[in-house]
C-alpha cells in the first residue's frame, strides 16, 4: 500500500519549489535564470494570448502523448494479458521480451522516422512504443499470478476464453496498467521533448529549444519548461486518481 499525497502536501510542495527556483535566481543572478516572479506573469500572458503561441504548442503536445498512450494501452494491454493466460505462447515469445524491453526505445527515432516518415505519427509511435513494453510486461505479469481458484470457478459457470478476458483478466491487469502508466509519464514527456527538438513546427519541445533558447529569450524558454513540467503533472495526478477509484482498497487517505 502506499499513501496518496494530499491537496495540503501538493501545495506545499508547489511552494517548496518556488522558494528553491527563486533563491538559485537570486544566488545565479544572470538573464538565464529568471525568478518566478517574472516568469509566472509572463505564462498566463502567453498562454491567453491573442496569438496563442504557447497554447498552440501545448495543446499539440498533450494531443501527441495522449495518442500514445491511448496506442501503449490498446495494444499492449490484450497482448500480455493474452501471454499472461496461455503459458507455452508467453515461453516462446519471452527471450524476445527480454532482449527487447531494456534497449532505449529513443536510439529508434531515425529508424522510425526513415519508416513512418516525418509525421505526428512517428513521434507517436516512438512514445507509443516505449510505454508498450512497460505495459505489457506488468500486465502479462499480473496475468500469470493469478490465483487459478478464481480462473476455475468463472469457468465452472461455462466462461469461454473472451469471457475470462472481459470479466476476470481485465478487470485484474487494470490496476497495473494504470500503475505503468502513472510510473511512465515522466519518460513519456522525456521522450516527447526529444521528438519535438526537430523535424516539427508545433509542440512544446520545438518551442523550448528552436523558438527560444536558440535565440536567447530565456523567459519565454522558462514558460515552456513549466508548461511541459505542467503536462507531466496533470498527467500523473489524473491517472493516480482514476488508479485509485478502480482500486481504492491498495491507498490509504492521508490524514
Amino acid at each position: 500500500m502506499r499513501q496518496r499525497l494530499s491537496l495540503r502536501d501538493v501545495l506545499i510542495g508547489i511552494g517548496m519549489f518556488l522558494l528553491l527556483w527563486q533563491g538559485l535566481t537570486w544566488i545565479i543572478n544572470r538573464p538565464i535564470m529568471p525568478g518566478p516572479v517574472e516568469v509566472l506573469p509572463l505564462f498566463v500572458r502567453l498562454l491567453f494570448s491573442e496569438s496563442e503561441e504557447l497554447a498552440r504548442h501545448t495543446l499539440a503536445s498533450s494531443g501527441r502523448v495522449l495518442a500514445a498512450m491511448g496506442l501503449a494501452v490498446v495494444t499492449a494491454a490484450p497482448i500480455g494479458m493474452g501471454l499472461g493466460q496461455m503459458r507455452q505462447l508467453d515461453r516462446i515469445f519471452t527471450p524476445l521480451i527480454a532482449i527487447t524491453y531494456p534497449v532505449p526505445k529513443i536510439v529508434l527515432l531515425p529508424v522510425i522516422y526513415v519508416l513512418l516518415g516525418i509525421s505526428d505519427f512517428s513521434k507517436i509511435f516512438l512514445i507509443a512504443l516505449i510505454l508498450f513494453f512497460q505495459i505489457l510486461v506488468v500486465v502479462r505479469d499480473e496475468a500469470a499470478n493469478l490465483q487459478p481458484e478464481l480462473i476455475f470457478s468463472v469457468r465452472s459457470l461455462g466462461a469461454g476464453r473472451l469471457a475470462l478476458f472481459r470479466f476476470v483478466y481485465f478487470p485484474a491487469a487494470m490496476p497495473a496498467v494504470l500503475t505503468a502508466l502513472r510510473i511512465s509519464v515522466g519518460t513519456a514527456i522525456a521522450v516527447l521533448f526529444i521528438a519535438e527538438q526537430s523535424l516539427t513546427e508545433y509542440g512544446l519541445g520545438y518551442y523550448i529549444v528552436v523558438e527560444t533558447y536558440q535565440i536567447l529569450r530565456y523567459p519565454e524558454m522558462y514558460c515552456g519548461i513549466l508548461a511541459m513540467s505542467l503536462l507531466g503533472l496533470l498527467l500523473y495526478f489524473s491517472i493516480d486518481a482514476l488508479e485509485h477509484r478502480v482500486n481504492r482498497h491498495l491507498y490509504l487517505e492521508a490524514g
